[in-house]
């Protein structure tokens, strides 16, 4: 019998660890941010549209967001700098954004990089919401890097 009350100790440990585990995480302040997905390439005419699902995971809403992205080909070289405006992001609502660029395959393109943001306004004023906690992902074989 004496396995048992073992188990049952180790059972009431277990549950006082989780359990605290679990109240220092809920302690964590949330960090916010901008959550980029680029989630598809498509080629319409002569241009690649790229898709992004951008997701502000900040609290407050995000008036506009500019990001300044370069485009590098699938050899490593950039291809081009170039502005993608996002707009509005609310705060916890994703939304998607489309992007044509003009006479460039979609298989050319090797890889995106953010750079930075060009304008990013919260409350009409500067703001760093769109850089700080900016996380990036792609579900394509082309990477996304913030």
């Amino acid at each position: 019998m004496q396995p048992y009350r073992h188990i049952g100790a180790c059972l009431a440990v277990a549950v006082v660890l989780f359990g605290t585990v679990a109240r220092a995480d809920d302690a964590t302040p949330s960090k916010g941010g901008v959550a980029l997905e680029l989630n598809a390439a498509d080629l319409v005419g002569e241009a690649c549209r790229i898709t992004f699902v951008a997701t502000n995971t900040g609290t407050a809403p995000i008036d506009r967001a500019v990001y300044e992205t370069v485009l590098f080909g699938a050899d490593g070289a950039v291809m081009m700098l170039t502005l993608f405006d996002f707009g509005a992001l609310p705060a916890g609502v994703p939304r998607v954004r489309q992007f044509q660029i003009a006479d460039t395959a979609c298989g050319r393109i090797g890889s995106l990089l953010i750079n930075g943001a060009g304008t990013c306004t919260v409350d009409d004023a500067a703001s760093d919401a769109c850089t700080k906690g900016l996380a990036t992902s792609s579900r394509l074989n082309i990477a996304l890097q913030g």
